[in-house]
Parts: C-alpha cells; structure tokens; sequence
C-alpha cells in the first residue's frame, strides 16, 4: 500500500506492507530511532509519538492507519535549527528529569500535549498524566520536577 505522511515537517511517500507497525515505519523506514520499542503491547510508552497534535502509542497502530496524518516524533520536538532544545527537553536536562534515557523520548511525547491541555499542572496531574509510561530508573520524583520547572520556566515573561 502506499503511505503519504508527514514527519516532523517533512512529507514521506513509501509503500509499505499493510501489517508494518507505526514504530517500525519510523524506526527502519525513516531513520528516527527516538522513538523506542519496549513493550509492543502499548503498556510501556516507550514508543509514544504525536499523531495530529495527540500522544499515541506507535507500536499499536500500523502504519497505514497514519497516512495523510501528521506524525511528530521526539527528533521534531526542538527547532529545527538544533541550536536549542524544546523547553520541556532543557528542563528534563536541568532537573536531571532522566537516567538511562529509555523512557525519555515516550514520556516527552505523551507530556507534550498533555501540556497544551494543562498548562500549570500539579503534582498529582502530572503523575497521572506519566501513568502510562514506565520508567525503572527515576521513580519519577525527577521527572515531576522537571515538568514543574518547564511549566515555571514557560510561565515567566522571557520565555
């Protein structure tokens, strides 16, 4: 089947087998191995990407299903000058919001309209909103506190 997609900017035409899973579409076909493979059972959110502005898990859609879709992966979340990280990336960065990285690119990609939706989140919000995404390393207490420091640093008049 043929596929027409949009990929953090950039429009992809590729035929592909019916049964190809969004995940590995982006990973094998495009390069864009952020996007990370864990469970294959959408449990993880490892391999949480943006379907038309809404976190989805890639490993449960097949690759088809996003064609004329718009698709944002953890490599289109900074500008593409690559001079600057997205806000919520510099935060994870300063709050040390990460240890192995495993996880990272899932839970930005799920954080990222959560908080378009919720900008000024609290504690109990923003674990609720990480809920579906697995880490083994951080016990989130970092990554809390990264999404509270985005969330004051975006809220600041410089920003």
């Amino acid at each position: 089947m043929t596929l027409g997609v949009t990929v953090n900017g950039a429009r992809y035409e590729r035929a592909v087998e019916p049964r190809l899973l969004l995940s590995d579409f982006l990973r094998h076909e495009l390069g864009l191995t952020g996007t990370h493979v864990g469970c294959e059972h959408g449990v993880c959110g490892a391999c949480t990407v943006l379907l038309d502005g809404e976190a989805v898990r890639s490993c449960l859609m097949f690759a088809i299903q996003a064609d004329e879709h718009e698709i944002t992966t953890v490599e289109g979340l900074a500008p593409s000058s690559g001079d600057t990280l997205h806000p919520l990336q510099a935060a994870f960065r300063e709050a040390h919001g990460l240890q192995c990285g495993f996880c990272t690119p899932g839970v930005l990609m799920t954080l990222v309209p959560f908080l378009r939706d919720h900008p000024d989140p609290d504690e109990r919000a923003i674990r609720e909103a990480l809920s579906g995404n697995l880490c083994r390393c951080t016990g989130y207490q970092n990554i809390v506190v990264a999404v509270r420091h985005a969330c004051d640093a975006h809220s600041t008049p410089d920003r």
